[in-house]
């Protein structure tokens, strides 16, 4: 039984030291050549621990401070890393996914709403856009705010501006990965039922690791921020 042991408590795969720096689509198609079994393994993981559903936003913590190791190239202990980060930020994460689901919910009603508005009134046409941004800015918020839960430990206000800044900083990569996910779901649900072991091979820890990857450069932006430039007052630490 010593390799299902390894399987799931072995060191992760690393590079080689000489290996070239890689940037962008490169570096991230790199990643997923090398990590794509822990990410397979990473997918199981968390549906297990989303099966009770309330247990949904620490299991979404959990894989993205695993997806944050891989990004970093950092050795991974996928069951151990996993089971701490679920424990850790357990309460938190299920704070945080209450209130941003709710808040992106109102968001997404409001979109629909003058959606259905517009139709026989272009006046709504202004507000269903502000609707639009307003949601879009939301989305962004969250996934930067995830990424930076897992990295630093911050009092809630001060993660909510850090995140909100890191959106401000660079919203496209976040965008991005929201755009890839979707279009992931997408090809799910077109190719079905051929599809219909995507999301338990690899949907979900392969969207999480896009997320992670493209928000990273915007959170370690913010977290080295000169105090002075900081949208607060206290030393992070």
């Amino acid at each position: 039984m010593q390799w299902l042991r390894d399987m799931w408590t072995k060191e992760g795969p690393g590079i080689p030291k000489d290996a070239p720096v890689k940037t962008g689509l490169a570096l991230f198609a790199d990643i997923l050549a090398r990590e794509w079994w822990e990410m397979v393994k990473l997918n199981i993981l968390f549906i297990l621990a989303s099966l009770f559903v309330v247990t949904l936003p620490a299991a979404l913590a959990a894989t993205a401070r695993v997806s944050v190791a891989f990004v970093e190239d950092r050795n991974t202990y996928l069951l151990r890393d996993f089971t701490e980060a679920f424990l850790r930020y357990f309460w938190r994460a299920t704070a945080w996914g209450l209130a941003l689901t709710g808040v992106l919910a109102l968001g997404i009603y409001a979109i629909l709403s003058y959606a259905a508005g517009a139709r026989d009134n272009l006046m709504l046409a202004a507000p269903l856009a502000v609707a639009l941004v307003a949601t879009a800015f939301l989305a962004v918020t969250a996934c930067h705010l995830v990424v930076l839960m897992v990295m630093r430990d911050l009092p809630a206000l001060r993660l909510l501006r850090l995140a909100a800044l890191a959106s401000v900083a660079r919203p496209l990569p976040a965008l991005a990965a929201l755009a890839f996910n979707a279009a992931l779901w997408l090809v799910d649900i077109l190719f079905y039922p051929v599809s219909v072991f995507m999301p338990a091979t690899f949907n979900f820890s392969f969207g999480m690791f896009a997320v992670a990857f493209g928000v990273h450069r915007a959170v370690v932006l913010v977290l080295d921020l000169p105090e002075a430039m900081r949208p607060h007052r206290h030393f992070i630490k």
